[in-house]
């Protein structure tokens, strides 16, 4: 997967920081940061896509990452973009040394659209509500449990403290597969956690790993 030089790709990762927050931080898959980060591509009123990481978005997943920086690995970080809907690849995971990026369909809690509209339309981060909450959070060790393999989260931020009491977790579900896009328009929903596809989980984890952020919003 191309990290095996943390000091390197530290220094790199820093470097691309800087020119990221400078350019206006947009991000497009399979690219790299430099040939991405001209101004005629960045749109005056940037939409949701499922090829692109919207500039203030990823302005405020890099200065998540500065803020909880002791307690995160800083080679790659992943982006829920969750003003997007759940039929759109919208995590994204990118590699901060060479700016390359992917994206996964993923599912939101059912307290974050009771209605089940495929919109995230409000987070929480009390216990029982089901919903997604929002902020960094710290992926952790795996476990085996109801859902199969599993990685818990520690959320770094007060709007998802409460992540580890919560059992909010990545996993896979038959609900986040993409055929449900195709019968359903939409994925199903978690009680909370990010539930990714049963066949994409696997990738999820090689590209996440332990020690690393993903930050959630909508913005």
């Amino acid at each position: 997967m191309g990290y095996d030089r943390p000091m390197s790709v530290i220094d790199r990762a820093a470097r691309t920081r800087r020119g990221l927050l400078k350019a206006g931080g947009l991000m497009v898959v399979g690219t790299m940061l430099p040939r991405a980060l001209t101004a005629a591509t960045v749109p005056a009123t940037p939409a949701t896509s499922p090829r692109v990481v919207r500039p203030e978005l990823l302005r405020r997943a890099l200065a998540a990452l500065e803020r909880h920086g002791g307690r995160l690995q800083r080679d790659r970080m992943a982006i829920v973009d969750f003003a997007a809907p759940s039929a759109q690849p919208r995590f994204h995971f990118i590699d901060l040394a060479n700016g390359a990026s992917s994206a996964k369909l993923v599912a939101h809690g059912s307290g974050s659209d009771p209605a089940h509209t495929g919109f995230l339309h409000r987070f929480s981060n009390a216990g029982g509500s089901n919903a997604s909450s929002e902020g960094a959070f710290l992926a952790a060790d795996y476990y085996v449990g109801k859902h199969g393999r599993s990685q818990r989260l520690i959320g770094l931020d007060p709007t998802n403290d409460n992540a580890l009491a919560r059992a909010i977790v990545v996993h896979g579900a038959w609900y986040a597969n993409a055929d449900m896009i195709r019968t359903r328009g939409m994925l199903g929903r978690s009680q909370g956690c990010f539930a990714v596809g049963e066949h994409e989980l696997a990738e999820v984890f090689e590209r996440l790993g332990p020690g690393r952020m993903i930050y959630a919003a909508k913005v």
